[in-house]
């Protein structure tokens, strides 16, 4: 049934009771004040610089049909991504959750695009339910697959089992293919854990989980060592994320005690966008209204980060006990902003400090990285790539979970919202 439409007016005109405080033009300047004032370098309230320019802080723009004719930096690309059939709850007690990863290539290499790393991670409150964690090999050696157990988390079961279960296939899938990438990886994400790092910076409750249990640690481990095996192959590694969602600048700002700030953006994302869109204000019918340019792409230089979920690997944090051979400072994660007026879309790109230090290796990754997106209208194509090869559909996930409920003699615990919703899922 749809609404009426004195019943959509009714709601709509709830919208007037709304002062909604700063008009955009004001928050348009207010961005530009914290990008002048603020971010060279970002200073908590303890006095650690969170966030710092690798060079010199700019925005930058570029026409999008002219970076797209560009000459390549990198003659070929990898991307890598992992898809879940997410957290799935039985009525014998058990979580479950599927990741397998997968890695692209451009050009082509079908070897590549067949092979694939596959993590089952359990949960169970019945401390007599066992799993053999042993690796095994299927399609004629193409693939491996694992399956681990996760000690009883009741309160955080399922978050568990699935950042779990999606890391550990990534991590494991990035250092057994790493000698497949000639020029460069991208992966689908952030490059590090950032689901996980998230339990220590935000989930006091999970801090003994990540500091005595092994397997979050192993996670972490992967990928500080994927970082070490590109350093010393000398192939960089980028992350490519769709959905930035940090706080850094947001938050750190809002905790100033020494700055009085009424911050209104909910995180980094919603800042940069202002800060990168382009266009001027027009007159119309109704008023002025903002007119967005949307021929060229627009993004910032790179930036250290060593606030939030960034902090374990940057010279401020112990990377949660793992252990370094490189100097800490390589590690750490550096961004750059890049803005799509065409869709009005944010994109972060990542990469360790030791490959952004270098100027000429830093100017070709924005550069592969401005064309991707120019070409692609949007996320590049060998993440997509990636990500098509990884996913795990709709109805294979429905079949993938009746296969457990039949090798586990019990049905998934289903609610009233999964009948009411399973035809749209």
């Amino acid at each position: 049934m749809t609404l009426d439409p004195v019943h959509f007016d009714g709601i709509a005109r709830l919208a007037r009771r709304i002062d909604h405080g700063a008009d955009a033009r004001d928050r348009r300047a207010f961005a530009k004040t914290v990008w002048e004032e603020f971010l060279d370098p970002l200073v908590d309230g303890d006095g650690r610089r969170v966030l710092e320019p690798v060079d010199e802080q700019r925005r930058r723009r570029v026409d999008c049909e002219d970076v797209a004719l560009h000459e390549r930096p990198f003659e070929s690309e990898h991307g890598l991504d992992a898809g879940t059939i997410n957290p799935t709850t039985f009525k014998n007690g058990l979580v479950i959750d599927i990741a397998q990863a997968a890695m692209s290539a451009t050009p082509s290499d079908l070897d590549v695009h067949r092979s694939r790393t596959t993590v089952m991670t359990v949960h169970s409150n019945d401390e007599t339910m066992t799993v053999d964690e042993s690796w095994g090999a299927f399609d004629e050696g193409y693939s491996r697959s694992r399956a681990v157990k996760i000690p009883p988390l009741p309160r955080f079961a399922e978050g568990v089992v699935h950042a779990l279960a999606l890391y550990l296939a990534e991590s494991n899938h990035a250092l057994d293919h790493a000698e497949d990438v000639d020029d460069l990886l991208v992966l689908d994400g952030p490059i590090y854990p950032r689901g996980l790092l998230r339990w220590a910076d935000q989930h006091p409750d999970l801090e003994d989980f990540l500091l005595e249990d092994p397997r979050p640690t192993t996670v972490l481990e992967n990928y500080v060592r994927l970082v070490e095996t590109f350093v010393e192959r000398g192939v960089p590694l980028v992350g490519f994320v769709k959905n930035p969602a940090t706080r850094v600048v947001t938050r750190t700002l809002k905790e100033k005690r020494n700055v009085d700030l009424a911050t209104p953006w909910n995180d980094d994302a919603a800042l940069f966008t202002r800060l990168l869109e382009r266009g001027e204000y027009v007159d119309d019918v109704e008023g002025e209204r903002w007119e967005r340019e949307t021929s060229a792409l627009t993004y910032t230089n790179w930036f250290r980060s060593r606030g939030g979920v960034d902090r374990p690997l940057s010279i401020h944090g112990d990377a949660l006990g793992v252990d370094r051979t490189l100097a800490p400072e390589q590690y750490e994660v550096t961004f750059c902003v890049v803005y799509d007026p065409r869709d009005d879309l944010i994109y972060r790109l990542e990469a360790p400090y030791a490959f952004t230090r270098d100027s000429d290796t830093r100017a070709a990754l924005t550069m592969q990285l401005l064309q991707d997106v120019a070409v692609a209208h949007g996320p590049p194509t060998i993440v997509e790539k990636a990500d098509e090869l990884a996913r795990i559909s709709r109805s294979e996930k429905a079949s993938l979970r009746e296969t457990l409920e039949a090798q586990f003699d019990t049905s998934q615990d289903r609610t009233y919202d999964d009948h009411r919703w399973e035809e749209t899922r």
